[in-house]
């Protein structure tokens, strides 16, 4: 594709967008506009958003969704408190029609209810929370139970009109409105399925690339709306406070001047009978009653025994002192005592004592010689301003959650198109490369090139790169695959070669490196079935082993031929000398080691040479060392090596039969033979028979020396 296309085909799909988007914006102005002015139960502002939604895509039809709330916002604020669900219905709506659930009629049905309970549910949680949670639950529950008729009836309207809608449009105009964000070939549903099941089984642990660009959106959006939020409900609350103090401060000073301070000792002498104390007091309930904030009106005087009451005003919660009461100081009033003894300004107090939380405000009354008779004093829960923050709080976070919900799904949207699904197409594409054929290496560079993806970021780069390498794979795949078949013959047989050198020094061996390697291949493949040793016995491992097999003895090509083919019985000091030729052969495989030092055919080799006479229980030869200290491949090569020894006819002496010596390889499992390996080795006597008689059968006739 040009770049003149690819620039025309963006323009095209961003005014798509623009032009769905103010259509469903307008679409769901004019139907909550009808319903306002037709004075109806029913709300049909979401028309426009379920619209957009099912016929564009949920990316148009969040944007409507939630810049109708916005709009609306304008002449009422309390509209965009509820853009969250807006956004719902317009996710929803869109994930229905994704997944295919609008083609049978109870999908239409289902997505009724399913958006009846985001708009009458969801709706009425944020409606309490927003006003002053009002009724408690209860009337929460009240209002849902109210509002859910309602509210079926408006999505039966709204779901009907997209009905109306979709078999009005031909289907070239569906297909015109609907939204992608494609920025390759599109993929058929099947492909995008298969593409994301091989992301997902390639993917051995951890996190999917969507799921960390997911969780990394979230995390942000968290943070970012927990510091917003606190920071935002810790200034509402402490400007709250302030304002509660300058209330309660009002209120003090207006009580202030209802009380004449050079009669506070006979209002305590006197209390109720003093002349004029019952109409302070009145006044003093009018002050409190005109007021929704204020808990607590008081008239206190401060004594070196405690606070002496003056005034104390019953309310609802808790009857007031009489005059005169003597009362001692709260805890957390101890260290303004000397204050309150001299009669000084006292700044707001919040304290959390005997009546509670609360902000208490102090003003000192003066008698005519300028001593302080008493404290006037006004108390203000803080309960109230806990529960306007809570409110404030539950607003903010309706609108932060309105705006993230598009945010992360949005974010969403865009790594899918733009990361996602062209990363997961190319590792389709690279996961289906076939160098079986020229024909396949063909097709699959063409298939490559089809993608065209044309995101203009550093994932075009790549995959214009991959179409390169792709492109140079297909001159050099065929000749690497010759040369590497090459390669691993030459190895093998160069192996082999060795083997057969050190074996026709000793006239009694026969075939016995063959022998033992295709037993090793037998027990590896039983262990597999058995599931011993699952992580160990790879593709790999059974390779190296079953090809390293014939150098296990290779050390022997340093021992005498006067000791190699002894007739008899070794001496105690001839038998030492023959053991050495473990450790002298993981010398010579180790000098190879240091040519190649990362091959691990040559490790198993050496592992081979130098343990495979190392018992199970630590009685073996070089090191002594038992168990699984003893490498995997060297417990396999004893069992295969004692088994061809004692079924094998040696001039010292003569051959076991197969059932014989299956019962000593059973009877030292656990002693000389690692038990598992034994087990596996026992399991396969079948297939170990075919092997003996096979060899037995081609075995070549050695001449004796005399003879040649």
């Amino acid at each position: 594709m040009s770049e003149a296309s690819r620039i025309s085909q963006k323009r095209s799909r961003r005014n798509k967008l623009i032009i769905v988007s103010i259509a469903g914006i307008i679409i769901n102005i004019i139907g909550a506009k009808a319903v306002t002015e037709l004075s109806l139960p029913i709300y049909l502002d979401s028309v426009g958003t379920v619209l957009a939604s099912v016929l564009s895509g949920y990316i148009p039809g969040m944007i409507v969704g939630l810049f109708t709330n916005l709009i609306k916002g304008i002449t009422d604020i309390e509209s965009v408190y509820y853009a969250l669900i807006n956004v719902l219905i317009a996710l929803v709506s869109g994930i229905f029609a994704e997944k295919g659930l609008l083609r049978k009629w109870w999908g239409y049905v289902l997505l009724v209810f399913s958006l009846s309970f985001i708009g009458g549910c969801l709706g009425s949680v944020l409606i309490w929370l927003v006003n002053e949670l009002k009724g408690g639950t209860e009337g929460l529950f009240r209002d849902i139970i109210d509002v859910i008729p309602f509210d079926i009836l408006d999505k039966l309207i709204t779901v009907a009109v997209l009905i109306a809608v979709t078999a009005f449009l031909p289907k070239a105009a569906l297909e015109k409105i609907r939204y992608t964000g494609w920025q390759q070939k599109p993929l058929s549903s099947a492909d995008v399925k298969k593409a994301k099941e091989q992301a997902h089984s390639t993917r051995h642990s951890g996190l999917g690339l969507r799921a960390k660009i997911l969780a990394l959106l979230i995390s942000a959006c968290f943070l970012i709306g927990v510091v917003a939020l606190a920071i935002s409900t810790v200034l509402y609350r402490d400007y709250t406070i302030e304002e509660h103090k300058i209330i309660a401060q009002s209120v003090v000073n207006l009580a202030s001047t209802v009380i004449d301070p050079s009669r506070i000792n006979e209002f305590i002498e006197r209390g109720r009978e003093a002349p004029g104390y019952a109409a302070v007091e009145s006044r003093f309930y009018h002050i409190l009653e005109s007021s929704t904030d204020i808990e607590y009106i008081y008239v206190y005087k401060m004594t070196e025994e405690g606070i002496v009451v003056v005034f104390d005003l019953d309310t609802p919660e808790l009857k007031g002192d009489a005059p005169g009461t003597l009362k001692p100081y709260d805890e957390s009033f101890r260290e303004l005592v000397p204050d309150l003894l001299e009669g000084k300004e006292i700044p707001p107090v919040i304290t959390n004592d005997t009546y509670g939380w609360l902000i208490t405000v102090y003003k000192p009354m003066f008698d005519r010689n300028g001593n302080c008779s008493c404290y006037v004093a006004a108390d203000i829960s803080m309960g109230i301003i806990r529960k306007q923050a809570f409110i404030f709080f539950a607003k903010l976070f309706s609108i932060f959650l309105g705006f993230f919900t598009v945010i992360i799904v949005f974010g969403m949207w865009i790594s899918e198109y733009n990361i996602v699904l062209p990363i997961n197409t190319m590792s389709l594409s690279a996961g289906a490369f076939a160098y079986d054929s020229e024909s396949s290496l063909e097709d699959n560079v063409e298939n490559i090139k089809e993608l065209d993806i044309r995101t203009g970021d550093e994932i075009e780069h790549m995959y214009q790169a991959f179409s390169k390498t792709t492109e140079d794979s297909l001159k050099y795949a065929s000749d690497l695959k010759t040369k590497t078949e090459t390669l691993s013959k030459t190895q093998n047989a160069l192996i082999m070669v060795l083997a057969d050198i050190v074996e026709s020094r000793d006239q009694e061996t026969g075939d016995h490196v063959r022998k033992t390697a295709a037993y090793t291949r037998i027990i590896m493949e039983k262990m597999r079935e058995l599931g011993y040793y699952e992580e160990q016995l790879t593709d790999r491992f059974m390779y190296d082993v079953e090809h390293s097999a014939p150098l296990h003895d290779i050390g022997k090509i340093k021992v005498s031929d006067t000791i190699l083919n002894k007739p008899g019985k070794l001496t105690d000091e001839e038998y030492e000398i023959m053991k050495t030729h473990t450790t002298a052969g993981a010398e010579i495989i180790e000098q190879a080691i240091q040519t190649v030092p990362d091959s691990q055919y040559l490790n198993e080799a050496k592992n081979l040479a130098e343990f495979h006479h190392e018992k199970w229980n630590g009685k073996g030869y070089p090191h002594g060392i038992s168990g699984e200290d003893i490498p995997l491949s060297a417990r396999i090569m004893a069992v295969a090596d004692v088994f061809d020894a004692l079924v094998s006819e040696r001039c010292y002496k003569k051959a076991f039969t197969f059932e014989q010596a299956m019962d000593i390889i059973k009877k030292d499992a656990g002693s000389h033979f690692d038990p598992k390996v034994a087990d596996a080795f026992i399991q396969s006597s079948d297939r170990v028979r075919e092997i003996a008689l096979h060899f037995s059968e081609h075995r070549p006739v050695r001449k004796e020396i005399g003879q040649i």
